[in-house]
């Protein structure tokens, strides 16, 4: 087996026996990118050198007799919003082709402190508007386990860099289910965390109060070991808890008996494919026969999360996307006529359609006449349904719900119809319009295209959630993601 095919775990676990280094390791992922990444596109851009050089640095430390960490030496996609000192971050947008930015994101410098390893950036939609990955201004990503489909979005680089093997873990960003949704479709496991548990210094803004950086790995261990990294207060970021956190991969049990699992009926009806709700429904079966207590429930606030979502996402894509005019950084329309013609070309020319689709619905529903009848009643939604998802959980300790509600579609079946991409995560949104953590993981496959479980909980209950996951993925034998042949 080469070394891109086994979990951080297992080589972390080479590493401290020497039986391989962190330089065979990042060449053996670099060495998979150069037989398959001009098929699959997961990568914006590459950053090899930089690469080697981390993992020359954990070698010598290694060499030294030092104790390392269980991310050091472990090759990491980080997606293309998440701001990476001297490295291109585009967004997949013509708006950012050329820029390179003078710092890093909080989740970068902790993983740097971890000794990580850097692959490259990966592909998205731009600016984190998609469901597809098809909305990149540089390419189209395809799904490693069907060529002909999309991996889902926006995260769909960083989803298919760690399905494909070109990378062991990846760092993706959740608005919507962006990280959930590309999870299901590739068949990994991805991390949508508590609002306010990650830092967003160094990401750039899409949904302010949505947004959240999550991992995405092919084994539980991993993601917690990931997430683990990343998590805690950040004075760069007021919006980051005060807490202490316990060492998830430590806490991991994997103990569901008596575990009160939640299946809400509305995630189960019209729109959802009824083989991915058979599919989950089965997995589900085999944790209650493991122990785990299954109980119907109701959240019927589902039904305008959708709308609600949108709402308040292009509303703050408005306010958040006006800086980039053409003045400071990033792409300028190269023929204009005065400072207004230049904004307004540059705008024009830089976004593509689904981000001035999106920045024209914010401005519309923030403007005069139309705040209160749109983005405040959103807002006012907001709360209700935190309040009902605050009631569930005290009838049970998680909820379950298909992460998709579909499996992969073909690339360009659904582009043209935003109505329908935007369905594509009415499994997810109402995690992000709540502030709550959602993982995704693999239960099963319809017509050999992978199909995702998603376990939602608590605010700050993600180690009841890794638990919950690393028991299912016991019951499978301790192996939920393969890496498919390309």
């Amino acid at each position: 087996m080469s070394l891109y095919q086994l979990t951080a775990k297992e080589l972390h676990e080479k590493l401290h026996r020497k039986e391989c280094s962190a330089t065979e390791i990042t060449e053996s992922v670099f060495g998979r990118i150069d037989a398959c990444e001009e098929r699959v596109g997961a990568y914006v851009t590459l950053d090899r050198e930089n690469a080697l050089a981390a993992a020359e640095a954990v070698d010598k430390k290694i060499a030294a007799g030092e104790e390392i960490g269980p991310l050091a030496g472990i090759p990491v996609a980080v997606k293309d919003n998440i701001c990476t000192k001297d490295v291109l971050t585009t967004c997949s947008s013509r708006m950012l082709y050329n820029f390179k930015p003078p710092y890093n994101a909080t989740v970068v410098e902790r993983l740097l402190g971890a000794d990580f390893v850097m692959t490259g950036k990966a592909n998205m939609d731009e600016f984190a508007m998609g469901s597809s990955c098809e909305t990149s201004y540089f390419k189209k990503t395809r799904n490693p386990h069907d060529l002909s489909r999309v991996p889902g979005g926006s995260s769909g680089g960083s989803a298919a860099a760690v399905a494909a093997g070109e990378a062991v873990l990846s760092l993706g960003s959740d608005t919507g289910g962006s990280i959930r949704q590309p999870a299901s479709l590739c068949g990994v496991i991805g991390l949508k965390p508590t609002y306010g548990s990650v830092s967003r210094y160094g990401l750039v803004a899409f949904a302010s109060s949505l947004d959240q950086i999550g991992p995405f790995g092919r084994c539980v261990e991993d993601v917690a070991a990931l997430y683990g990294a990343i998590c805690g207060k950040d004075p760069m970021d007021a919006t980051t808890a005060r807490r202490d956190y316990p060492d998830f991969t430590a806490a991991l049990r994997g103990e569901v008996k008596g575990l009160r699992i939640g299946i809400p009926k509305e995630y189960f009806g019209p729109g959802v494919d009824p083989q991915v709700k058979e599919t989950v429904h089965a997995a589900l079966r085999e944790l209650e026969g493991a122990g785990a207590v299954l109980k119907e429930i109701s959240l019927p606030g589902t039904d305008y999360a959708l709308s609600a979502y949108y709402i308040i996402s292009s509303a703050e894509a408005s306010s958040n996307l006006a800086r980039f005019d053409g003045v400071k950084y990033g792409y300028r329309a190269e023929e204009y006529d005065g400072l207004t013609d230049m904004y307004e070309k540059t705008r024009s020319q830089g976004f593509g359609d689904e981000v001035k689709r999106r920045i024209m619905l914010g401005t519309f529903v923030l403007s005069s006449g139309y705040y209160d009848a749109y983005y405040n009643k959103a807002k006012l939604f907001q709360k209700s349904l935190r309040a009902e998802f605050a009631a569930a959980f005290e009838d049970c300790d998680l909820i379950a719900t298909p992460a998709s509600p579909t499996t992969a579609f073909k690339l360009g079946e659904n582009i043209g119809d935003p109505l329908k991409m935007y369905a594509a995560d009415v499994c997810t949104i109402a995690v992000n319009i709540a502030g709550l953590p959602g993982l995704s993981l693999p239960c099963g496959a319809v017509q050999g295209l992978p199909v995702g479980m998603q376990f939602i909980g608590p605010r700050f209950s993600e180690e009841r959630l890794f638990d919950a996951a690393y028991a299912f993925q016991t019951i499978r034998g301790g192996k939920l993601c393969d890496i498919p042949n390309l």
